[in-house]
């Protein structure tokens, strides 16, 4: 059997290696609490240094199908920036907190006191008005997105959240003392978009000077193969052992919680997505623009919620099942991406 065969079985079966990988996440935090103890110990303003170098181990390898010259041409296209922006300003903030309102306040009413659906509804809304930073770029990989096109939208959503992430969640929540953690914000930023940016950069310069262009992309790149989806793996294992405690103690309330956050990712990546479809973007520019919306910074939401409500709240657990359910949902998604691949036009 050859490697590409392999990877092909490796990458059909992926939805078990998924379910797999939660149930020993789960289980080491149940029963090995001392592993995910000491890696919780390696964080910086709410930014888990061991997840962090498995995210960028995820991102290296688009970041270096980066061609620093197409970053210039995908400026040039504003449209695919549009359906991103408004849809991530616009829609997808109002979404969350009408979705959330509607199962917490009214049809999960019987199962959550008014108080605790208060709080819940906030850990929602912070997760609605922080967009992905990070995943976005597996996601963007899985779908085969351009590259360069997708480090723009994301640099560009960057800069929208510094000025609108603070009033957006004023005004939902009726809150005045919002406050935005520069410090997650901005370490997120360098650890999950510059250095993996400009690695690529260097490394894709160092092996085309030395081995040429047709070395670096039949050869070099394909060495990579196996490493986001190994990183998103472990990624799922540290992340749900993590929380193993929590998901073990509350698990009603986990499901309550997880139903209008995932309704609320499939709404947003249909209407991006099928924005993209109407306009006629090419499908490499469509999937990264409808998963930036679907996905969630949520290490901003995390450290927000901590910081307004408190590390035991609602509001803190509502934003750590946004952690839980964003991988299997977004492949979900990922693959509903490449499912319908054939109805865009070409890029």
């Amino acid at each position: 059997m050859t490697k590409k065969t392999d990877m092909k079985m490796f990458e059909r079966l992926l939805t078990l290696w998924v379910a797999l990988c939660i149930v020993v996440g789960v289980a080491i935090g149940k029963f090995l609490p001392i592993i995910p103890e000491t890696l919780s110990k390696w964080e910086y303003a709410q930014v888990s240094i061991p997840v962090a170098v498995l995210i960028w181990l995820m991102i290296f390898p688009m970041m270096l199908k980066v061609d620093f010259s197409s970053i210039v041409e995908a400026t040039k296209k504003p449209k695919g920036l549009a359906v991103t922006c408004v849809t991530n300003w616009l829609i997808k903030p109002f979404t969350m907190y009408f979705i959330a309102l509607l199962f917490f306040k009214v049809i999960f009413k019987a199962w959550i006191p008014s108080d605790l659906g208060d709080a819940y509804l906030a850990g929602a809304v912070l997760l609605g008005a922080a967009p992905c930073t990070a995943m976005v770029f597996v996601w963007s990989h899985l779908t085969k997105g351009d590259a360069a096109y997708t480090v723009v939208q994301v640099a560009v959503n960057d800069l929208i959240l510094l000025v609108a992430f603070t009033p957006i969640v004023a005004f939902l929540l009726g809150v005045s003392n919002v406050h935005v953690p520069y410090d997650t914000l901005f370490l997120s930023v360098v650890l999950f978009v510059v250095i993996p940016l400009l690695g690529g950069y260097f490394v894709r310069r160092f092996v085309i000077s030395h081995k040429g262009s047709y070395y670096f992309h039949e050869v070099f790149l394909k060495k990579f193969d196996k490493t986001t989806i190994g990183g998103l793996l472990m990624t799922l294992v540290i992340i749900f052992s993590f929380q193993g405690e929590i998901i073990l103690n509350n698990p009603v309330h986990i499901l309550l919680i997880a139903i209008p956050l995932t309704i609320q990712t499939f709404l947003i990546f249909i209407i991006a997505y099928g924005w993209s479809k109407a306009w006629r973007l090419p499908h490499d520019i469509a999937a990264p623009a409808a998963m930036i919306g679907a996905s969630n910074f949520f290490e901003l939401a995390v450290a927000v919620a901590i910081s307004l409500f408190g590390l035991e709240s609602g509001a803190a657990l509502a934003t750590v099942v946004g952690v839980l359910v964003e991988v299997p949902v977004m492949l979900t998604l990922v693959k509903i991406a490449n499912k319908t691949k054939h109805y865009f036009k070409e890029a």
